[in-house]
């Protein structure tokens, strides 16, 4: 079977799962020896993750890296966690909101917060960001960033089905440019990944059901 081209992507995952073994690894041995072998798997890890658009000079990468190191169970990395909302009003439009980082538009989204379960960060999102409330009715999807080629850091993303219960549009003054409802002949742009999360989201706003979206398992899973 012809193997797919190596991508950008492919190079980011590698470098970012090596630097994570390392640095797992540093957190829990108190081996000199060891130690010495895991800050070279680091060096080689920013050496690939450097012939990335997002790498940078390799020694201030490894140093980086070290920087985080914990010791014990608080030094086992993992991937970051985000929260993301797709919600749907009663005339079967989307809440999106323009990222005012980027300008792409997008669901509501952020990083998870200690001490809120994943869907009450869902609606603290969405509240936020579009000053809209909502109520969540379901998980649509457990996705890998890298997998899906939208992120630079190793996160997990969690995406809830909600509906609005009331609000009204207010942009956040920092995190959104703009916000506002679309019916799906109307989106603006540019939006990130439509053609991976359209279809499943207006079909959740319509009722439809589906099983939750994950990202199947590989084997191996360094190979797409």
């Amino acid at each position: 079977m012809e193997r797919p081209p190596l991508t950008e992507t492919d190079l980011l995952r590698w470098a970012e799962a090596l630097s994570g073994i390392a640095r797992t690894g540093l957190g829990f041995t108190e081996s000199l020896y060891e130690r010495e072998r895991f800050e070279e798997v680091l060096a080689v890890a920013a050496d690939i993750r450097h012939h990335t658009r997002h790498g940078i000079d390799p020694q201030r990468q490894v140093q980086e890296w070290l920087k985080n190191v914990g010791d014990g169970v608080p030094g086992y990395v993992t991937p970051k966690v985000a929260v993301g909302a797709v919600v749907g009003n009663d005339r079967g439009e989307i809440l999106l909101v323009q990222r005012s980082d980027s300008g792409v538009w997008l669901y509501p989204t952020g990083w998870a917060d200690v001490g809120y379960s994943a869907s009450e960060v869902a609606v603290k999102e969405v509240a936020e960001e579009t000053g809209i409330h909502c109520q969540v009715v379901g998980l649509l999807a457990v996705l890998d960033g890298f997998r899906q080629g939208f992120t630079r850091v190793p996160l997990y993303s969690l995406v809830f089905n909600c509906i609005a219960i009331g609000g009204s549009l207010e942009a956040h003054p920092l995190e959104t440019s703009d916000v506002g409802w679309f019916a799906r002949g109307g989106l603006p742009s540019p939006l990130a990944g439509y053609e991976q999360w359209g279809d499943l989201a207006f079909d959740a706003i319509a009722g439809t059901p589906h099983p939750v979206w994950f990202d199947e398992p590989r084997d191996p899973p360094w190979r797409d």
